[in-house]
């Protein structure tokens, strides 16, 4: 029995190894319908009779396609990942440069939090808004991505939308605190 592996010239690219386009815009149900199939293909339990070297090529196999398949189910690592394949690093430990507009709105977001702790009704639009926020920001990477191949603009929107993530996160905490 031998390993079949979809095309392993193409593991250097996480888009061509599930034979997907190299796209923000992502069809989730093609990624997880080709995840499936690799999976399936080499999951190691279907190698387990093979030798030591097409057992092995199988772990391999199924731990890069779990690796690839989380980066790019993230709208987040999707994105850094497309940025760092078009050699933009994001810069994350150490750029926190936001524009003035958007760090205004997370001192605001995070003081309706503080105030507005106890009441559900107001957190949860909150909650609405941050959502809209996080839905604006990924049609702005989606266009700076796939439309204008501004991949220096996507980096900085990514950022932001991890300040976004992060907050949404603390609101969900303090929502669930509440219920």
């Amino acid at each position: 029995m031998s390993v079949v592996v979809v095309n392993p010239s193409a593991s250097d690219n996480y888009f061509n190894f599930f034979g997907l386009e190299q796209q923000f815009n992502l069809d989730l149900s093609a990624l997880d319908q080709a995840y499936l199939a690799i999976q399936k293909e080499v999951h190691p339990d279907r190698h387990a009779r093979g030798s030591d070297t097409e057992q092995r090529l199988a772990m391999q196999m199924a731990t890069l396609a779990n690796t690839a398949f989380q980066t790019l189910k993230n709208p987040i690592q999707r994105g850094l990942y497309l940025c760092q394949l078009h050699k933009v690093d994001a810069r994350l430990e150490t750029n926190t440069a936001m524009p003035a507009a958007f760090l205004m709105k997370q001192m605001e977001w995070r003081e309706s939090l503080e105030d507005q702790d106890e009441d559900l009704g107001a957190l949860e639009a909150l909650a609405e808004e941050v959502d809209q926020a996080k839905q604006d920001i990924l049609v702005e990477i989606t266009q700076a991505i796939d439309r204008a191949k501004n991949y220096e603009r996507a980096a900085e929107l990514l950022r932001g939308l991890l300040f976004i993530d992060k907050f949404a996160l603390e609101l969900d905490d303090a929502i669930s605190a509440l219920v």
